[in-house]
């Protein structure tokens, strides 16, 4: 039996601190928008942010990009999924 060895992915770390002050600027994004207009954009801006910043986690730091595109579309439908449900959930409560 051959093995085959796997060639490790190098990423620069400027590349990881790009991406991880991408994510303090959209935390900070969200944080002001949530005490900024609480009633109106806080719900909207939570569910367009939050999986923005799920997906650049698991892109970069898990190394999400380096897979193959069936495992990727996975990840992708999950995170639809639950989108959805927590939309909806929210919009159960707001209905009430």
């Amino acid at each position: 039996m051959d093995h085959v060895e796997e060639q490790g992915h190098i990423t620069p770390y400027g590349t990881f601190v790009k991406v991880w002050l991408l994510l303090l600027v959209l935390t900070a994004t969200l944080v002001f928008v949530s005490t900024v207009f609480h009633d109106l954009l806080s719900v909207p801006a939570l569910l367009t942010i939050t999986p923005l910043k799920a997906g650049l986690v698991f892109f970069y730091f898990m190394h999400l990009k380096y897979e193959r595109p069936f495992l990727k579309g996975l990840v992708l439908l999950v995170l639809v999924v639950l989108i959805i449900f927590i939309g909806l959930t929210f919009s159960d409560i707001a209905n009430r």
